[in-house]
């Protein structure tokens, strides 16, 4: 092996030279993101093939949802682990480094690259072509509602007939309620008293105007008195309410155990990237330990 002496300087070995000023190796890095993908995509498939298997509808076997989540969640993590320790390993192998810190840069960096690499699969390519999908239906209800809208009065043009009397004839059909409640119809008095049932909700003077006009039809539906009408509206105002409060506390139990599963599902997600680093780094260490032997 050659040296250079200087005089009056140390003198330093032309290999170590050339190992200081490339201490990393993309080629190589890049050599194990692909190894390392490719192994989680094959064990990946591999334990599809195995989930599938284990279903079984006619015998009645499948295993519950729980534990489908758990066992998947642990194939999950063994496959990565695996995948980035080889990735690992073949980048140190491949770089030639000699020194452990070196070959743990190179494991690590291809932990990194394999991980923004599957964030990006997934937010690009799931989440566009998701979205490409919404905003083609989004685009074609818009392109729709645009044409019935403009294709209505052209219509009425054609048939020689004025927008303004379509209008007014379209208003006696939303209008033919009696204002009378003995005179309707019960699918009468079920719309008049949806139509009632917002201003009641707001309050208001609007609001006990619209009750008293709902007193008024169920008492003439029914034929009682006001008063028996009035006692049957609020017990149904007080079930309304009642099952309202019970559908907002349903729904924040709901919202609340969500948040908790969401957080432990993070804090469990950020726990099997440390781990697949750790695979990594150790598959990379173990490279250079090889070599120094």
């Amino acid at each position: 092996m050659a040296t250079n002496v200087n005089p009056g300087m140390v003198p330093v070995d032309d290999g170590v030279v050339g190992r200081l000023g490339r201490r990393v190796s993309w080629g190589a890095i890049f050599a194990g993101v692909v190894i390392a993908v490719a192994v989680q995509l094959v064990m990946g498939i591999l334990g599809t093939g195995i989930g599938l298997s284990m279903v079984d509808p006619v015998e009645g076997s499948t295993p519950g949802a729980t534990g489908f989540g758990i066992g998947a969640g642990l194939y999950w993590l063994i496959t990565t682990v695996v995948a980035l320790g080889a990735g690992g390993y073949a980048a140190a192998r491949v770089s030639g480094v000699t020194d452990r810190f070196d070959a743990l840069v190179h494991g690590l960096v291809v932990w990194g690259v394999t991980l923004i690499l599957t964030l990006y699969l997934l937010t690009s390519a799931v989440g566009g072509i998701i979205g490409g999908a919404f905003r083609t239906l989004g685009a074609v209800a818009g392109a729709a509602g645009s044409t019935v809208g403009t294709a209505a009065p052209k219509v009425a043009e054609v048939a020689g007939v004025d927008e303004g009397d379509v209008r007014q004839e379209a208003a006696k059909y939303l209008s033919d309620t009696p204002n009378d409640p003995a005179q309707m119809t019960p699918e009468q008095a079920q719309k008049a008293i949806a139509q009632e049932l917002p201003a009641m909700a707001r309050g208001g003077p609007e609001g006990v105007r619209a009750e008293n006009r709902v007193v008024g039809i169920v008492a003439a539906q029914r034929n009682i008195s006001r008063e028996q009408a009035q006692a049957q509206v609020n017990q149904a105002k007080a079930d309304f309410v009642q099952t309202r409060n019970e559908a907002v506390q349903a729904a924040k139990n709901a919202a609340d155990a969500a948040a908790g599963a969401a957080s432990k599902t993070s804090f469990l997600l950020v726990l099997a990237l440390l781990v697949g680093a750790g695979a990594a780094a150790f598959g990379a260490t173990s490279a250079t330990r090889r070599r120094l032997r």
